[in-house]
């Protein structure tokens, strides 16, 4: 049995000869081969990064490699980091005077929280779900210090990948006791524009998807309208647009729960609302809990399921796009248990924004 378990762990560890073109043509873009992969999602597949030619700002044509660990970048950990460095800056866009950090676990946040002190806003994120963090990939709005550094690497943390605009020096001594730990610079300031073609493009046998990039237009409470008898309060229209911006982040069907500084709860990527809701409030209680948050749900709500657990479990009021036949009697719901419903539409618009992400 010893001698299969060391072969099947070898398996993770080969590196896969890839053939595919210096330069790949899509459209009018070109992209050039940055890196070969150690294997694709799966080992024995083989995997290349490609940045695309002429893009710039912050995005993944400008990173740099620092440290490349043991195992050096894997394809999941680029996916990863796009996810986690898109999802930073949305958000440093909104908070400008905040320190931003998001933890990434298979394209999808485990942990998101702003704040002023760097250390502070690591530990509520990791928070958020400590056993879900187990092999993250870790983005910063902000550069990592020497302190930061020895918070990252303390026992019980596994992590793939530190990605940050800067590290210091004393800084990337710590990280470098982690030996089999990356360590990415991004390229530019996360306030710089992000210039590339803004199309995503999604591969299908026998064709190709190609679709602009979403964009959240909710930046702030104007952008917002309360549907509900019950009026938010300041602070719930506040974690309303913290919430929602995650949700956009977050593979549908998407619910995430939290304050107007931090997630509590993600669920994700499941095939009903209320599963991912039960999953948002089961999993928050491996941290913050669900009680006084906001609900954030990525899409309109069907039934009044997910009120009804909402009020059960202390949450206080729910943003969701408006769009269900039902939308009259999950508002009706809300007001009998006293939740404040938030549409994300503000009032001089009849649409509703949904953010359905299907990476």
């Amino acid at each position: 049995m010893e001698k299969f378990d060391k072969q099947t762990r070898e398996q993770y560890r080969t590196k896969v000869k890839e053939g595919f073109p210096d330069r790949i043509k899509v459209g009018d873009t070109f992209f050039i081969k940055k890196e070969s992969m150690r294997y694709g999602e799966n080992p024995g597949y083989p995997a290349a990064f490609y940045q695309e030619q002429g893009a710039s700002g912050p995005n993944m044509s400008t990173l740099e490699i620092l440290k490349e660990g043991t195992k050096g970048l894997s394809y999941i950990n680029v996916g990863d980091m796009d996810l986690g460095q898109r999802l930073v800056r949305k958000l440093s866009s909104i908070y400008k005077d905040k320190k931003i950090c998001a933890l990434i676990k298979h394209e999808m946040p485990s942990g998101v929280a702003l704040g002023d002190e760097p250390e502070e806003v690591y530990t509520k994120a990791w928070k958020c779900d400590p056993l879900s963090n187990f092999g993250s990939v870790d983005v910063f709005s902000y550069t990592v210090t020497e302190k930061l550094a020895e918070i990252i690497i303390e026992k019980g943390r596994v992590i793939e990948v530190v990605y940050a605009p800067d590290f210091t020096e004393k800084a990337l001594e710590v990280l470098s006791t982690r030996k089999p730990l990356r360590i990415v610079k991004m390229g530019t300031s996360l306030y710089e524009p992000s210039m590339d073609n803004n199309t995503e493009f999604k591969r299908v046998a026998g064709g190709l998807l190609v679709q602009k990039r979403f964009d959240s237009r909710i930046v702030s409470g104007d952008q917002l309208e309360v549907v509900s008898k019950r009026k938010a309060t300041a602070d719930e229209i506040d974690a309303a647009v913290f919430n929602w911006n995650v949700a956009c982040f977050t593979r549908s069907n998407a619910v995430v729960i939290g304050k107007k500084d931090k997630v509590h709860g993600i669920g994700s990527g499941q095939r009903s609302r209320i599963d991912a809701a039960e999953d948002a409030v089961r999993l928050s209680k491996r941290g913050y809990g669900p009680d006084q948050c906001v609900l954030a749900s990525d899409a309109f709500m069907p039934f009044p399921d997910v009120v009804e657990l909402a009020a059960k479990s202390g949450i206080t009021a729910i943003v969701f796009p408006l769009g269900s036949v039902n939308d009259k009697l999950v508002i009706e719901k809300a007001d009998e248990l006293g939740l404040s419903m938030i549409a994300t539409k503000s009032p001089d618009r009849t649409d509703s924004e949904r953010c359905f992400l299907h990476r």
